[in-house]
Order: C-alpha cells, then structure tokens, then sequence
C-alpha cells in the first residue's frame, strides 16, 4: 500500500477550503525515496526497454522491494523526463545549425492543412 502521513490541517487547505472540525482526516501520500541500488537497477531496465508491464514488472518490484505500483509510476515519470531531454537535445541541434522551430503553425502551414481537407456532404 500506499505510505500516508499526518492530516492535512485546515491552514494547508487555505481560507477557500471547506474544513470543518471532526471531519473525515484527508492524507496526504508520502513521497518514495529510492535506495541508490533500486535507481541503479531502474535505470539498467529503462535502458533495455521503456516500458515494464506484467510479470516483469512484478519480479522487478519483488526484486527491489518495492510496491508494483512504485515501479509502473517511476518508469511512467522516466518515461516523461526521457521524452524531455530528447526533445530538448533535438532544440539544441537545430540552433546550432541556425533552424528555429516556430512554437506555433505559421499561416503557410494552416492553408496547407485546409487545402488537404475534404468536405464531405452527409
């Protein structure tokens, strides 16, 4: 299972929250701290494959002592930081070479799209 900690008070809730006294007590989930070994092993499985599902994943919790559930949300949270540094390398190539890529479609790209477009009669 999940680790909780102490309530959340009603000053955490800030003045726009609806906390009343004897109220059902809202936990708050605490944060899993990896061993060094376990993040080694994790980082050996990321680099063979990116995503660990089934018995895998249950022999690799089992293995590191861990919850399946801690394993499936690290490498899902890899996965992100992984798809990060890729698309951050791929920026910095392109400056490099002097090509920028527009945050958003310029009006070429736009009319390009709708010249590929067909409207359809129902």
């Amino acid at each position: 299972g999940l680790e909780l900690s102490h309530c959340v008070g009603a000053n955490s809730l800030g003045p726009a929250g609806s906390w009343r006294s004897g109220g059902p007590c809202k936990m708050k989930r605490v944060r899993t701290v990896f061993k060094p070994e376990q993040l080694e092993r994790l980082e050996q499985e990321f680099l063979k494959q990116q995503y660990m599902v089934g018995t895998e994943r249950v022999d690799l919790a089992a293995t590191l002592h861990l919850t399946e559930t801690q394993v499936k949300v690290w490498f899902q949270n890899r996965r992100i930081k992984w798809r990060k540094q890729s698309m951050e390398q791929k920026a910095a190539k392109l400056s490099q070479f002097g090509v920028i890529q527009p945050a958003t479609a310029d009006s070429t790209d736009i009319k390009d799209h709708e010249e590929d477009t067909v409207d359809v009669e129902l």
